[in-house]
């Protein structure tokens, strides 16, 4: 399927947005950090920074995804993009899982003491920052499915949450000023933040998974592929096709969907095969924007067939020779 450069722009624009509100928290969460002294800022400041040093050469990467596949490159450039998911998806749980560490390190130690109603107000400014960008991003890829914007949306939406999370639990000094809990105030920055890191750590490690799948050319998860199957299968049994071999890719945002048709009779009409492949590609272009459909004929090699092919190999050798001798 062809995607047009106003897609192009589109995905761009909505990039540089997702760009630049990276850049405004990473500054602003770093000088808070700085101030507060906060583990959880400072979480949220490394993710974000991550983010933008991630994000930067990907907009420089989105002209490529859609040059057109040649014979140098049969699946295009879109591998581009499964690698570049799978370097930030391994940054991304680096980082995650060292700020673990370096938090349960601080904890052992007494723990550490920091302004919580101003990280709380912080938290929540930056709580309807990001639900704010997080529609933004949601809206601008309703018709474009881009798996660079999904990422980003994805990722602003967790950090909206624990935005949110983080100023609920800053909070409870505030609102539970009680001698009981006075112990626990020097360890709840650090307990806020293992608890979002260990939160967080699914979503990289999934992106990692997926974008290495796609990598070594996998077939997608199961829930993919039955989604397929379901899509195209009502198609092709309304022609009476039953035997059926699926054969099905993605490499990044596009899917390769190849389906053979093992026939019963030496008999194939090519414009049948045609009208029937529209229809396929029709169903499929409701629920995907980016994929390549090809239905083709599973030729199956028997016994009468080899038979059938020496037969015509030795005809051919035949008129080889009587071409020579003519000569």
């Amino acid at each position: 399927m062809h995607v047009g450069r106003k897609a192009q722009k589109r995905e761009k624009k909505a990039m540089s947005v997702s760009l630049y509100g990276n850049l405004f928290f990473v500054i602003v969460e770093i000088v808070m950090a700085i101030y507060t002294s906060s583990q959880a800022v400072l979480l949220d400041a490394i993710y974000d920074g991550v983010e933008f040093c991630m994000l930067l050469p990907s907009l420089f990467l989105i002209p490529l995804l859609y040059k057109p596949s040649n014979e140098k490159h049969p699946f295009g450039y879109m591998q581009i993009e499964s690698m570049f998911v799978v370097v930030k998806g391994i940054t991304m749980t680096g980082v995650t899982v060292g700020l673990i560490l370096n938090n349960i390190e601080i904890m052992i130690h007494g723990g550490r003491k920091v302004a919580f109603d101003t990280i709380a107000w912080f938290e929540l400014f930056a709580f309807f920052l990001g639900i704010t960008v997080s529609i933004y991003l949601k809206y601008k890829n309703r018709l474009m499915d881009s798996p660079l914007i999904t990422m980003e949306m994805e990722g602003w939406e967790i950090d909206s949450i624990a935005s949110f999370g983080m100023a609920i639990a800053f909070f409870l000094p505030v609102l539970l000023p009680f001698p009981w809990f006075r112990p626990i105030t020097p360890y709840l920055d650090q307990i806020i933040t293992v608890t979002l890191s260990i939160f967080m750590l699914p979503t990289p490690i999934k992106t990692v998974i997926t974008g290495l799948r796609d990598l070594f050319l996998i077939p997608p998860e199961e829930e993919t592929v039955d989604e397929i199957k379901e899509t195209i299968e009502p198609v092709l049994n309304a022609y009476g096709y039953k035997k059926l071999y699926y054969d099905i890719l993605r490499t990044g945002r596009k899917l390769w969907i190849s389906v053979y048709i093992t026939f019963d009779k030496d008999l194939v009409s090519i414009t049948r095969f045609k009208i029937v492949q529209n229809f396929c590609i029709q169903a499929l272009a409701k629920k995907y924007t980016d994929f390549y459909f090809e239905l083709l004929p599973d030729i199956v090699f028997t016994t009468d067939d080899e038979a059938l092919t020496n037969h015509i190999v030795n005809q051919s050798e035949e008129v080889d020779q009587n071409a020579k001798f003519a000569d």
